[in-house]
């Protein structure tokens, strides 16, 4: 399984209506604009993978923010307290506000949706990436090792020492086709949605 395949299947399709009620697209927009803003997601989390120090921070993010709450509980997606942390996560991942402008408009222009739409939407979905990466990181273990007391540098010498099997796991969680890389996967996506 996949993030979006998590996403798109969570609560028997439930988040797709409390995300598209949110914004006031039906369940097919909904899964257009989600299969055209994830993969930038996706792709920043992996990007944030590759470095000790980011993995250290996205390790962290995973364990203390109780983000799978936006998986298993989606009527969460609209409050404010979910937005903030939604538009947090984005900066983490993407880098800025600017950044986030542009994965909105990128998915305007391939979906023909309404930017604005789009926009209001972006730290939801960040949010629903989150709890779907902070999902695959507390079933595959990685996320009990870190609540078992070791400080990140343990952690990671773990991850290591057992070949990185963990964290390859979650990279290909976040690959969507499986191919070792997040950047076809925007245009796979588009295909599929469009």
């Amino acid at each position: 399984m996949n993030i979006l395949n998590q996403i798109l299947g969570a609560g028997n399709g439930q988040v797709l209506d409390r995300l598209g009620g949110q914004v006031g697209l039906d369940r097919q927009q909904t899964q257009s604009a989600l299969g055209s803003l994830l993969p930038a997601l996706t792709g920043g989390i992996k990007r944030n993978m590759t470095s000790e120090e980011n993995l250290g921070s996205l390790m962290s993010a995973l364990n203390s923010g109780n983000h799978q709450r936006y998986i298993d509980e989606p009527e969460c997606l609209g409050e404010q307290s979910s937005i903030d942390d939604g538009n947090g996560i984005l900066g983490h991942i993407l880098g800025g506000k600017e950044q986030s402008r542009q994965v909105a408009a990128q998915a305007a222009q391939s979906t023909g949706l309404d930017i604005g739409i789009l926009k209001k939407m972006l730290p939801m979905v960040a949010g629903l990436a989150m709890g779907s990466v902070s999902k695959q990181a507390s079933s595959s273990g990685v996320l009990n090792q870190m609540q078992g007391g070791g400080g990140i540098g343990d952690v990671l010498s773990q991850l290591r020492g057992s070949g990185g099997s963990q964290l390859s796991g979650l990279a290909s969680f976040l690959d969507m086709d499986g191919d070792g890389s997040v950047a076809d996967d925007v245009l796979g996506l588009a295909k599929k949605f469009l």
